[in-house]
C-alpha cells in the first residue's frame, strides 16, 4: 500500500494548495471527475459566458425609453454555447494534463474515491493509499429534489444545461436562489418561455427583505412566477411535454415544458467520501466540521469549499485554500481563516451584491441599527441609464459609524459592492468612507456615496 506525505481531493480550490514549495513532498491528487471543479467547469465561469451573452441579447427590450430602436433577429446557440465551452474545456484539459505530466512529485488517481479507514483512502481506481496529511477539497454537487417521478422522466442541472444540443420553446425552473434565477435570466434572454417554480413566498429569499421584495416583484413581470408552490408529482405526456404538478395555496396547479431544470440547491460530497470511516465528523447537513484553522477533528486532515462551508461560493474555497496551504506549510505558525465579511453577488437581471448582515438578521439578533437607502433614478448615472428600479441599501451600528451589511440591486451591483467590502474589511466607518475620499461625478459609486451621506448616525 502506497503511503503520501499528502493527499488532496479534488481539483477545485484544492488544486491550487500544491505549488513549487512542495517539491520535496510525496503527494497524490484525486479528481472523480474534470480537472477544475464546479467554478471552472459548470460554475461560476462558464455560466457568467453566458450571462453577458443574454445581457446584450436583452438590450432591446429596454433600448426604446432611450430613443433606441433595437430588434434581436435571433441567437445562435450552438455558438453562444461552443464560444463557452471551446474555451472552458481545454482550460480543464490543461490542467489535468499539467498535473499527470509536469510534476515529478505528484501523482494522479483518478476515480471516485472514499475512505475505508483512519487515513486510509480507496482511490476508486483498483489502489488503496494512506497518508500522513489528508485535504479534503471534494466540493458539492447539485440536489435532486423529492418530486414524484423526477428521475423518470428525466431533468437537468447547472452541470448539464448549459451544454444542450438545441434551445427549448419553454423551460421549468425549479428553484427560487441564485443558480434558479441566473439560468432563468439566460434561457428568457435567449427567447426561451420559462417557469420559475418557488416553495417559498419569494424569489432570492436569503437576500435583504427589500432586495428580495424588488426581485420578485420584476421577476414576475418577465417570467411565469409560481410562489408558494410545492411541486408534488412529474409526467411526461405523448408528445413529449413535461407537466410538473403542484400543490399551492390557490389549489392544484400545473405548468408545463419541454425542460425541466433541477435548481434547488447543492449538497456537500463528504458522503460519497465515506469521511466518517477516517474519523472526520460531519454537520447535520452533511458539511465536513471544521474549525478557524480548516481543520477536521482528525490531526493532519483538512478540509475546505463546499465540501465543509455553508458560503458554497469560489472566493471562500480560495480564500481557505490559502489558509490550509499555509498550515501544511508552517504547522508551528497556523493562521485563521477569515469570514467575517463574505460577500456574494447573483447575475441575474437586475444584478444583486451584498455583504454583511441583512436588516433581518440584524433585527433577529437584537442590534442596534440604522439604515439607508439610496436609488440609482436619484444619481446622475442613473439618470443616463433610466433605471427606476435598481437601489442600494446600508446597515450600520448608529454609535460607532461600522457599517454591518450593504445589499445594491441594479447594473453591476457586484462590481459596485467591492467598496463596502473593503471598509467593513479594514474598518473605516461610514463617515470615513463618505467624505475621507473623492468619488468620480457622475459615475455610478456616487450611489453609495449619497447613501452612506444618508446614514442616520449618533
Amino acid at each position: 500500500m502506497r503511503h503520501f506525505d499528502l493527499v488532496v481531493i479534488g481539483t477545485g480550490s484544492g488544486n491550487s494548495i500544491v505549488d513549487e514549495r512542495f517539491a520535496d513532498w510525496d503527494v497524490a491528487i484525486v479528481e472523480k471527475g474534470v480537472f477544475g471543479g464546479t467554478c471552472l467547469n459548470v460554475g461560476c465561469i462558464p455560466t457568467k459566458m453566458f450571462v453577458h451573452t443574454a445581457d446584450v441579447a436583452a438590450t432591446p427590450k429596454g433600448a426604446a425609453r432611450l430613443g433606441v430602436d433595437e430588434q434581436l433577429l435571433g441567437v445562435r446557440w450552438p455558438e453562444i454555447r461552443d464560444r463557452v465551452f471551446g474555451r472552458i474545456d481545454p482550460i480543464a484539459a490543461g490542467g489535468r494534463r499539467w498535473r499527470k505530466e509536469g510534476n515529478a512529485n505528484v501523482t494522479v488517481y483518478e476515480g471516485q474515491a472514499h475512505f475505508v479507514g483512519p487515513k486510509t483512502l480507496d482511490t476508486g481506481t483498483g489502489e488503496t493509499i494512506t497518508a500522513d496529511r489528508f485535504v479534503i477539497a471534494a466540493g458539492s454537487r447539485p440536489i435532486v429534489p423529492d418530486v414524484a417521478g423526477i428521475e423518470e422522466v428525466g431533468f437537468l442541472t447547472n452541470e448539464d444545461v448549459m451544454r444542450l444540443d438545441e434551445l427549448p420553446r419553454r423551460m421549468i425552473v425549479l428553484g427560487s436562489g441564485f443558480v434558479a434565477t441566473e439560468f432563468a435570466h439566460v434561457f428568457s434572454s435567449f427567447g426561451v418561455e420559462v417557469t420559475v417554480v418557488a416553495r417559498s413566498g419569494a424569489l432570492l429569499r436569503a437576500e435583504d427583505e427589500d432586495v428580495s421584495a424588488r426581485f420578485t416583484e420584476l421577476a414576475s413581470k418577465k417570467w411565469d412566477v409560481r410562489l408558494n408552490a410545492k411541486a408534488v408529482r412529474v409526467e411526461r405526456v405523448e408528445d413529449g411535454t413535461i407537466r410538473l404538478h403542484l400543490e399551492t395555496p390557490r389549489g392544484a396547479e400545473v405548468v408545463e415544458g419541454d425542460v425541466l431544470l433541477a435548481a434547488v440547491g447543492r449538497t456537500p460530497n463528504g458522503d460519497l467520501l465515506n469521511v466518517e470511516a477516517t474519523g472526520v465528523t460531519v454537520e447535520t447537513d452533511g458539511r465536513v466540521v471544521v474549525d478557524e484553522k480548516q481543520r477536521t477533528v482528525v490531526d493532519g486532515i483538512w478540509a475546505l469549499g463546499d465540501v465543509s462551508s455553508q458560503h458554497q461560493l469560489k472566493h471562500v474555497a480560495n480564500h481557505e485554500a490559502r489558509i490550509v496551504q499555509h498550515n501544511l506549510l508552517h504547522p508551528d505558525e497556523p493562521i485563521d481563516a477569515d469570514h467575517r465579511f463574505v460577500p456574494h453577488g447573483v447575475f441575474s437581471s437586475p444584478q444583486i451584491g451584498a455583504v454583511g448582515l441583512t436588516e433581518q438578521e440584524a433585527r433577529e439578533r437584537g442590534l442596534r441599527y440604522v439604515t439607508a437607502s439610496q436609488d440609482y433614478a436619484d444619481i446622475a448615472y442613473g439618470w443616463a441609464m433610466e433605471d427606476t428600479t435598481g437601489f442600494a441599501k446600508l446597515i450600520a451600528d448608529p454609535a460607532t459609524g461600522q457599517l454591518l451589511g450593504a445589499h445594491i440591486i441594479g447594473p453591476q451591483a457586484p462590481t459596485l459592492i467591492q467598496v463596502i467590502i473593503q471598509a467593513m474589511s479594514f474598518g473605516i466607518s461610514a463617515r470615513e468612507l463618505a467624505r475621507g475620499q473623492y468619488w468620480i461625478h457622475p459615475a455610478m459609486p456616487e450611489l453609495l456615496e449619497n447613501a452612506l451621506l444618508k446614514l442616520p448616525l449618533d
